[in-house]
């Protein structure tokens, strides 16, 4: 069984791995391995998938050739392409240390309500924020955002938070289109 904070620090699958399963699935089925039902089923499964060794197992009575590595670049590509990327990383620095703080709560039994609804702990009078958008807790260890099936989604530091995942100052969250950096609480004298 796995615990939260070991789950957390598993490998997710990425975009590349699951075309990947799927191509390996499609000369399944075009060398007759499959049946199209079980290409049905095993896409879905590939889709649900969220660590690797989850699709190596869907796949790993199919023969697949190895894809070999994309070709080197040239190191005078490759230094544009770094100096490019430091402009973006270094606008989405700047940016960041901009946003609105949001102070993270005491801890305590009920965690804070974050949407439009009525009530809401902090609520957000946004068109891209749900009425019960997400929660953010405070415990002995730390605080959690959990989202609660948000339609526009809730984001830390730009991933996207599928149910809940721990925070801490320093973080950057997002409800919908309404972004915010975390900050600690100031202790009280």
């Amino acid at each position: 069984m796995t615990t939260p904070d070991s789950e957390a620090q598993r490998p997710r699958v990425s975009d590349a791995d699951r075309e990947r399963a799927l191509d390996v699935l499609k000369e399944g089925m075009a060398e007759g391995r499959i049946s199209p039902d079980t290409l049905l089923r095993r896409i879905e499964l590939i889709m649900a998938a969220r660590h690797p060794d989850e699709l190596a197992e869907l796949v790993e009575d199919l023969p697949h050739r190895e894809v070999p590595p994309p070709p080197h670049k040239g190191w005078l590509l490759e230094s544009v392409t770094r100096l490019s990327a430091f402009h973006h990383r270094l606008r989405l620095a700047w940016r960041a240390e901009r946003l609105p703080q949001l102070v993270l709560p005491a801890p305590g039994p009920k965690p804070l309500a974050i949407g439009r609804a009525a009530g809401s702990g902090l609520r957000l009078n946004d068109a891209s924020v749900s009425r019960y958008h997400a929660q953010l807790r405070g415990t002995a260890t730390g605080w959690t955002l959990r989202d609660l099936g948000s339609a526009n989604g809730t984001w830390v530091n730009g991933r996207r938070v599928a149910d809940t995942v721990p925070v801490r100052a320093g973080d950057q969250v997002r409800f919908g289109a309404v972004s915010y950096r975390l900050a600690p609480r100031e202790p009280t004298a």
